[in-house]
């Protein structure tokens, strides 16, 4: 959650600041604010506003900022309300600080530190601020060591002392923190996005690790005060690529990004038409010598696991669990030597799933990574890792990053296949091709938008809004499920058709919507016979059907029909178009689909 900026070299601060929190506030948009630095009157401003980034703009516009140091956030809200107060930056003596993370023993601090009827604000994050504050001794280093000695949960803490103007510090636990130095200074951030205006090159700040910005550069130091030597990575993605491209929000851009991502997320992970890890570095053994696998993550990732597991139990033969890595520890889960976990997650920060492949590792779990950023706290805390080639997905609500997760799933699945001997060579390859084929079928989607656009029109107005489907179409309509409610706020609920009969068909009333998605061979009558049990009560039918299972059903359901590729292949199709149709509901009800309410992209508190 919150997104952090710093800047110190020879350009003005403001716009930079501005212009990069713009580019972070997908990770939370409560509130906002700037710190800057003027070297020449060695005070510090704080310009802070409840509300957005452009917000914050319009409170900056007409204020005169000659200033080229500070730091910026934007902010989730966690402890206390969505406030001017409780924004940050917090400022208490000399010390000004934004914070990521949640300080568990803030209280204790502030009873031991007299802070009580001082503090300004209702945040953890103050208490952090004046502690340092007390702390203080006129030498940075010895404080914030000092300082974070004291502190327990998650943080990321960047710091701006009175008397040191110029020079921007911060320190980490857990919650994440990038820096890097260009031709223009030195900026440190909590997602690289914010760093791609000015350079590709960027490097993730170790845990307690204290990193220090100049305008002469980048200082980083162990606790012990010895120097530690950044390890510099690359995104592979265009500076501009964060950009909206013209389009009127991220998660249409993003939606219609989905074959080339998941081309670029394939096309090198296959040799000679077989699946292949090798410039990976995972070794096939990891697939061999496993007894079961179990997947670990949260929300659209936990879906994509989902599909994983119908998918190893039906072509493996093979005991596979997904859990949710919220509840994973506390579930007294069946893990040791013998299995792989493979933890999934967008940013690689998710902090549940982070502690639940911790806790998997600590009992003897081999472990694998699906990540979208590189060098992420997940990735490096994972034996081995998958990157998913993505590139920055800006908008709250996953599109791209699922559908690129499943790509690589497939891929898991058929080398599984392959080194465990459940299929020759022929099979693999067969297989293999079908994948390749998923890139058009998208493009066959997209290209039919519009009457997804039509579709959706239907179900503006809903208040309720179920989808039913058997299988692999019921784990996806669990993600379409998830994409409704996340952008439209219609409350929308995924059952398994079959289980109608055992209480949800009791909610279908007259004109209630249902959407119903048939893609599967071998259960398609029993679905079509559920859809006409929900038909029959009243419901408003929305189906979403594989081209060739089409047969005559009554004129009153609303069709669309999804190319055909092998069964176990359509759910990407199948769940582009209900992107598709969650991403118009939001836009013609006027939402702001990027930016849904109490939502942030990167959940990195428990």
């Amino acid at each position: 959650m919150c997104g952090i900026i710093g800047y110190t070299g020879k350009e003005e601060v403001k716009e930079i600041l501005l212009d990069a929190l713009e580019s972070l506030e997908y990770r939370g948009y409560d509130s906002a604010g700037i710190a800057v630095s003027d070297q020449e009157a060695e005070e510090i401003q704080i310009f802070k506003c409840a509300g957005r980034v452009s917000d914050l703009k319009r409170v900056c516009a007409d204020e005169e900022i000659h200033a080229k140091c500070g730091i910026g956030h934007t902010r989730w809200a966690t402890h206390g309300g969505v406030s001017n107060v409780n924004a940050h930056p917090h400022q208490v003596g000399r010390v000004t600080v934004v914070h990521n993370g949640i300080i568990e023993n803030y209280k204790e601090l502030a009873a031991e530190y007299r802070l009580n009827g001082q503090l300004k604000s209702e945040t953890d994050s103050e208490v952090a601020a004046a502690v340092l504050n007390a702390l203080y001794n006129g030498n940075p280093r010895e404080t914030i060591y000092q300082a974070v000695s004291r502190l327990q949960g998650t943080f990321a803490l960047v710091i701006l002392f009175e008397d040191f103007p110029g020079r921007i510090f911060s320190i980490r636990n857990v919650s994440p923190i990038v820096a890097t130095q260009s031709e223009e200074g030195c900026m440190l951030a909590s997602d690289v996005t914010a760093l791609c205006r000015f350079t590709n090159r960027y490097f993730v700040v170790p845990e307690y690790c204290l990193l220090e910005l100049s305008e002469d550069g980048i200082a980083l130091s162990d606790m012990q005060g010895k120097a530690v030597e950044p390890e510099y990575m690359e995104v592979n993605w265009g500076l501009n690529s964060s950009d909206k491209g013209g389009y009127p929000f991220y998660m249409e851009k993003e939606i219609m990004e989905q074959p080339e991502a998941i081309q670029n997320t394939i096309q090198n992970r296959i040799v000679d038409g077989m699946p292949d890890f090798t410039e990976d570095g995972v070794p096939d053994s990891l697939f061999v010598n496993c007894e079961r696998v179990c997947v670990v993550a949260c929300g659209t990732a936990m879906h994509a696991g989902l599909i994983a597991q119908s998918l190893v139990k039906s072509i493996l033969n093979m005991h596979m669990d997904v859990e949710l890595a919220s509840e994973y520890m506390y579930t007294d889960p069946v893990v040791d030597e013998k299995t792989l976990v493979i933890a999934i997650s967008q940013s690689g920060e998710t902090i549940d799933t982070l502690e639940a492949l911790k806790y998997a590792r600590k009992q003897g779990a081999r472990s694998l990574a699906i990540i979208n950023v590189k060098g992420s706290s997940i990735a490096r805390a994972s034996e081995y890792v998958l990157y998913t080639d993505a590139g920055p997905e800006m908008a709250v609500a996953s599109t791209k990053a699922y559908t690129t997760q499943l790509a690589l799933i497939y891929l898991i699945v058929a080398k599984m296949a392959q080194v465990r001997g459940v299929w020759k060579e022929k099979q693999v390859k067969e297989y293999i091709a079908e994948l390749k084929r998923v890139p058009s079928a998208i493009e066959k989607v997209l290209e039919r938008r519009k009457e997804i656009h039509l579709i959706a029109k239907n179900i503006l107005e809903a208040k309720d809004l179920f989808m039913i489907g058997r299988g692999l179409d019921y784990s996806l309509l669990l993600e379409g499920s998830l994409k409704l409610k996340e952008v439209s706020y219609i409350h929308s609920e995924a059952y398994a058709s079959g289980e109608l009969k055992h209480g949800p068909i009791a909610l279908i009333t007259n004109h209630t919507p249902v959407v119903a998605v048939v893609t599967q061979t071998r259960i398609m009558q029993k679905e079509i016979s559920n859809i006409k049990e929900v038909q029959s009560r009243g419901a408003r039918v929305i189906l979403f059907i594989k081209g060739e299972l089409l047969q005559s059903l009554r004129q009153e359901i609303e069709i669309f029909t999804l190319p055909n590729l092998r069964d176990e292949f359509m759910v990407i199709p199948a769940s582009v178009a209900l992107q598709l149709m969650a991403y118009y509901v939001s836009s013609d009800k006027g939402f702001d689909v990027d930016k849904p309410r109490n939502l942030a992209k990167v959940v990195t508190v428990e």
